[in-house]
């Protein structure tokens, strides 16, 4: 459960990571200025943008929550989306211009299924025009709008996992799980094209980020709803929770004041540590578990634990 900040006199609000089943139509913004004005202008954002036309898991970051999106970003994701063979489009998904058409038909199971296989593991991927990726300081979007076609480097990506999960004509479902950067559409685009038919993504969801599923999310409607009753903080995920994928620390009381101060701190009993030798950030916590701040170990600190980010309030120790 959240932590019940009291924001307001007239609303008590939760701390935490929302998860929310976005809807086809809705921009990640969209749905975080809904969220904001539903809980009153407390500070809201969100951890991965879903395009307008896709579903499914986004995160939405609440209160403190806000300031450790930048952790939360390396997540995996899991997703099930429709490859529709025989049409590429400019935007590499349905809601782009047909370029070209070919007949699906000529594609047998065995070749859908090896190619498929191909895509799987470390891969490099050439970001999609339509996207928000900056080059020379500018959004390929609004270069693409333009007409424009830029030259972009490709980028290492990782498919843990690409299953078919079913082939019906032309469309085929794929269940793909993968790293960080990895743009869907484009994944589709590739095979497509390496069946020699041509591609696009003709439908998206997004089943699962890191440790948020789709079981867990609430559409727009039910957040409302969970808000009016006063219930919201019981589907916010806790920040220690969240941040479950970082090394903890459990400090003294007395650590914990200089912790809260934005003090260093001796690194001994981190759970987990990794051995690379590099910066490593560690969740900082006092004896009952609540999360005070995040810092990080290693590198030019090594030695102590440095604070990056105070998350608490000194008067959490009283």
């Amino acid at each position: 459960m959240g932590t019940v900040t009291h924001m307001s006199r007239r609303t008590a609000v939760a701390e935490g990571v929302l998860v929310v089943n976005k809807e086809a139509g809705w921009t990640s913004h969209d749905v975080v200025a809904k969220v904001r004005g539903l809980l009153g202008g407390v500070k809201v954002g969100h951890a991965g943008t879903l395009d307008p036309a896709a579903t499914g898991v986004l995160p939405v970051l609440v209160g403190r929550a806000t300031r450790v999106a930048e952790y939360l970003v390396d997540w995996d994701k899991e997703y099930r989306a429709v490859l529709r063979l025989g049409e590429t489009t400019d935007t590499q998904d349905a809601t782009g211009k047909v370029l070209t058409q070919a007949d699906p038909s000529v594609v047998r199971e065995e070749a859908l299924r090896e190619v498929v296989g191909r895509f799987r593991g470390p891969q490099r991927q050439v970001p999609p025009m339509y996207s928000a990726v900056k080059i020379g300081g500018r959004p390929l979007y609004k270069a693409a709008r333009a007409g424009e076609t830029v030259e972009r480097a490709d980028r290492p990506i990782i498919v843990h996992e690409l299953d078919i999960l079913a082939v019906d004509g032309r469309d085929v479902t794929l269940r793909v799980v993968c790293s960080k950067g990895t743009y869907i559409r484009t994944l589709c685009a590739d095979i497509g094209q390496t069946l020699g038919v041509g591609g696009h993504l003709a439908a998206l969801e997004r089943r699962r980020v890191g440790p948020l599923s789709i079981e867990q999310a609430l559409t727009v409607d039910q957040v409302a709803d969970q808000v009016a009753i006063g219930t919201l903080h019981r589907h916010l995920v806790p920040l220690n929770q969240a941040l479950d994928c970082l090394p903890a620390m459990t400090v003294t009381d007395e650590q914990a004041r200089l912790v809260l101060h934005g003090g260093a701190v001796s690194p001994a009993g981190i759970e987990r540590l990794p051995c690379s030798g590099g910066p490593v950030s560690i969740r900082l916590q006092d004896k009952d578990g609540r999360l005070l701040a995040i810092g990080i170990h290693g590198g030019t600190t090594a030695g102590i634990v440095k604070v990056q980010k105070v998350l608490a309030e000194s008067e959490s120790l009283n």
